[in-house]
């Protein structure tokens, strides 16, 4: 076992995957001589080489269809996008071109691009640069959509993505960079790709939640447990697909749900949590499925976006209220 961060259990499970298979490479902005803007890919230049670590123009959308090219002739590019603000310009590749090759082809072209994304607040960052644009890419048909949540599963997650037939859009929490867990860097044994989690197993209430919201959840299933509730917290992991067998034998279980991502609340992914919990589990339900997330605002100046991003205040105030019903 090893000591690792969330940011450098990233960088070696891109090191391990590129040792694994010479086709795999690495693409982005400032990816190379840098090391990234977060130093995720620090050393894959130095010890792979400039072909295989490529220091990219600023232009996302060159970014993404320089990798489709690649893709068509068997490579596995793995693009850095800076910061969640900036995957916007790329959106017309991934969607037109990256998620639909598959379908438009009959089945007979795969796109093995991964597309690694910072995302979320909580880093005092200026605009443009804590967004949290899931909803964008779970809606869009042909893509796969995960989010690691702490170092063990961004090292396996970030391989296994890169051996995925298909494109993947992989969230990676940014204000979790630095956060460090003790990780197997020897072992395959892991979680499937698609398959979520109960981290915190519980009773009362199930408390969905995903990326950098995970923690926060965990803290406060904490602090309910100081008040004689217990929450089960249930990593997500991945959003597209969902592993709905999961939550739905949860929820079923404890009756109540809450839902919470920093992204905001309207038309968030939590809303189709909510509709499919409700569907499948609507005659155990004893209250509606709540939501807890960002606000209907463009993302705050950092000074206040504390009060913009769910807190365990905001998640305790929703599972008080679901025992209201």
């Amino acid at each position: 076992m090893t000591t690792l961060t969330l940011g450098k259990a990233m960088n070696e499970g891109l090191r391990k995957a590129m040792e694994n298979d010479s086709k795999v490479l690495v693409m982005g902005e400032d990816v190379g001589k840098l090391g990234g803007v977060f130093r995720i890919t620090d050393g894959l230049m130095k010890d792979f080489g400039e072909e295989r670590v490529i220091d990219t123009p600023l232009a996302e959308s060159g970014i993404i269809g320089t990798a489709i090219g690649l893709a068509l002739r068997g490579y596995r590019p793995v693009c850095e996008i800076q910061f969640d603000g900036f995957v916007f310009p790329a959106a017309d590749q991934i969607i037109t071109q990256l998620a639909k090759m598959r379908m438009r082809s009959l089945g007979a072209v795969s796109l093995p691009v991964v597309v690694r994304i910072p995302c979320g607040g909580g880093i005092g960052a200026v605009e443009h640069h804590s967004e949290s644009p899931e909803a964008y890419f779970t809606h869009t048909a042909g893509l796969r959509v995960v989010a690691c949540s702490n170092p063990v599963d961004a090292y396996s997650m970030i391989q296994q993505s890169i051996a995925s037939p298909d494109p993947v859009i992989f969230f990676e929490p940014k204000r979790r960079y630095w956060e460090k867990a003790e990780v197997d860097v020897d072992s395959s044994d892991w979680t499937p790709l698609h398959q979520a989690k109960v981290v915190q197993p519980g009773d009362h209430v199930t408390v969905l939640a995903y990326g950098p919201s995970v923690k926060t959840c965990l803290e406060a299933a904490a602090a309910a447990a100081e008040e004689g509730r217990s929450l089960e917290v249930i990593d997500l992991r991945s959003l597209n697909p969902l592993d709905l067998g999961t939550v739905v034998d949860s929820v079923n279980r404890t009756g109540r749900c809450v839902v919470v991502h920093e992204a905001p609340v309207f038309s968030g992914f939590g809303a189709e949590l909510a509709a499919r919990i409700t569907e499948n589990c609507f005659y155990r339900l004893e209250s509606p499925v709540l939501r807890v997330g960002g606000f209907s605002t463009p993302y705050p100046p950092s000074r206040v976006e504390d009060h913009y991003l769910p807190d365990l205040d905001r998640i305790l105030d929703a599972v008080d209220r679901t025992f209201a019903w």
